[in-house]
């Protein structure tokens, strides 16, 4: 059986990953799973998949975690769970940049990379894909609209003919929303997603397209493709999950029902495909497949994303950090949803350069970055 590590466990991706390792339990032993605060459902999973070990972030919550295994806890304390645990592939499902150290301590451990937080490759890109050649670990995409990428380009003159790749995104609940409605925005509306069923930060990260924004920096760094060879088609019932188009102009497309048990399924089985508990998807029931430009004016995190991306210099840094401060201060109820942006343009232009190849750089923009959010903000 495959020995699994959750980074995340307690959060949707985590939570997602354990109802397949459930229903598939004679392929999957779960080895190590960690959390950030949630230590009555941590105990839960500790009961139900009676893991080797398990940390939580908060080191508050410690002595709360059932003592049935090894428990770590605090930052160095993940990173020594990622060390020790033996496991051969890790769902990195933390949220934010937190996640980028422990990636990097799965990849020294020899684990394959089962990524679904795009904040290591939006933060750590360079650094974090130098590590991977270096070591030669496997490294495969969780997101769904990278996963689809990832499996249209499963043969070598696929991915030598690639002419861009194109990420879909639903718009999320606000693409008709006029300005004026878009300043009144409250913390419920965005975070009632049409489609999908996320955490609350990644939700509000759809709302606002930053998520869209996220995925084009780490959709350069999966697949090798510079920013004018990325684009984004608005597919409103994210039945289209991501299309490649290549040198001869034809195009390949995964479709699927919006449920992330199938990426999160492929990426733990990869080669194999095996049955998934996702319904299947009905043909003749789908409605009207239409693709739409999205609205840079409306969508002002996009643009930013392909800006930090083009410029590099740690700029991916700066959207990353602002972001995260600021998505987490609009659930606070401490700004307004449009202030979100007007926070991380704000980052962006004030913000220093650095050489993002160096991982001590990396942290020290991401600490600077959210200390001059937090000032805005107060």
């Amino acid at each position: 059986m495959k020995k699994v590590l959750i980074l995340g466990s307690t959060g949707s991706i985590g939570r997602q990953t354990l109802d397949i390792i459930e229903r598939h339990s004679d392929k999957f032993r779960v080895v190590g799973l960690c959390c950030n605060s949630n230590y009555g459902l941590l105990n839960e999973q500790i009961k139900r998949f009676a893991p080797d070990c398990a940390a939580i972030a908060d080191e508050r919550f410690r002595d709360r975690v059932i003592a049935s295994t090894r428990i770590y806890s605090g930052g160095s304390g993940i990173l020594d769970m990622c060390r020790a645990c033996g496991a051969e592939i890790v769902v990195a499902a933390m949220v934010g940049l937190a996640g980028l150290e422990a990636v990097l301590a799965c990849i020294e451990a020899g684990m394959t990379i089962a990524l679904a937080n795009k904040e290591t490759l939006v933060g750590g890109g360079r650094f974090v894909m130098s590590e991977i050649k270096r070591t030669g670990c496997g490294l495969y995409p969780v997101d769904s609209e990278h996963s689809a990428i990832f499996q249209c380009l499963q043969n070598d003159s696929n991915k030598r003919a690639i002419m861009r790749l194109v990420l879909t995104a639903s718009g999320g609940p606000f693409i008709d929303y006029t300005p004026e409605q878009m300043e009144k925005i409250t913390v419920e509306q965005a975070l009632k997603h049409p489609n999908w069923s996320m955490g609350s930060k990644i939700t509000i990260d759809s709302a606002t397209m930053m998520n869209k924004g996220l995925e084009v920096i780490e959709a350069h760094w999966l697949f090798g493709v510079p920013a004018d060879k990325i684009d984004v088609a608005i597919q409103r019932k994210s039945i289209v999950h991501s299309m490649v188009e290549f040198e001869d102009h034809s195009l390949l497309a995964q479709m699927g029902l919006p449920d992330m048990h199938i990426p999160i399924q492929y990426a733990l089985t990869y080669p194999e495909r095996i049955e998934c508990i996702s319904p299947r998807m009905d043909l003749f029931e789908l409605a009207p497949i239409v693709f739409e430009k999205p609205d840079m004016k409306r969508f002002p995190a996009l643009q930013i994303a392909y800006d930090a991306l083009c410029v590099q210099n740690g700029k991916t840094v700066v959207i990353n950090a602002a972001n995260e401060v600021a998505v987490s201060a609009f659930l606070d109820r401490k700004i307004s949803y449009m202030d979100i942006m007007r926070i991380v343009e704000k980052a962006y232009n004030k913000m220093y350069s650095i050489d993002d190849s160096v991982l001590e750089n990396i942290k020290a923009l991401d600490t600077d970055t959210r200390d001059y959010c937090a000032k805005i903000i107060s």
